[in-house]
């Protein structure tokens, strides 16, 4: 490790342009996508935005950590799908739902009501072609100034990336998967 000099001059100039909702994507074989995307969330709620979570892979009755904790918080969560598609009995019916719940998410985008929301694995509906893409990037396009959009996934099309103000693509550099540890319950779910 090489040691530092901490900066004591400000690295950056303030932005002088107008303050008005972004879209953020997170992407990459990494882990941490939906971590980073809960991350924002929680720091909206705690500043007293209205904020809302769409998740596109999970059913509607999941339990992980972070339905249990945004329901005590008081966090609106759902689930939208039922499943990944190598768990799925049907994969029409897994595009039917995902459709629907695009349907229920571009609403609350467009409605203007939330400060963020949120659209956790959306990439997967995207590349399986069970989404238009047109219609998200539209969607995204012509919504209220005031609202922010955090979508999540891996193989994030490069037409959404282009889009976005903010892309963070997660790189994975070690993981325990691949050394033959188990996902861990409050780790990977």
């Amino acid at each position: 490790m090489q040691i530092e000099t901490p900066p004591t001059d400000k690295p950056y100039d303030k932005a002088e342009g107008e303050r008005r909702g972004i879209v953020i994507v997170n992407t990459g074989d990494g882990k941490g996508k939906s971590t980073a995307a809960f991350g924002l969330a929680l720091r909206a709620h705690g500043r007293g935005k209205a904020v809302k979570i769409y998740q596109f892979m999970k059913v509607p009755s999941a339990r992980f950590g972070e339905h249990r904790m945004f329901e005590q918080l008081g966090i609106p969560i759902e689930g939208l799908g039922d499943g990944f598609s190598w768990k799925s009995q049907d994969l029409e019916r897994s595009a039917q739902l995902a459709r629907d719940g695009w349907e229920k998410a571009r609403a609350s985008i467009m409605g203007g009501e939330f400060f963020m929301v949120t659209l956790d694995e959306i990439t997967y509906p995207l590349i399986y072609g069970w989404l238009p893409l047109d219609d998200v990037l539209q969607t995204l396009k012509s919504r209220p100034s005031q609202v922010h959009v955090v979508l999540t996934g891996r193989r994030c099309p490069p037409e959404l990336m282009a889009l976005a103000d903010t892309v963070t693509e997660m790189q994975m550099v070690k993981h325990a998967f691949k050394a033959g540890v188990p996902a861990q319950r409050g780790i990977e779910d």
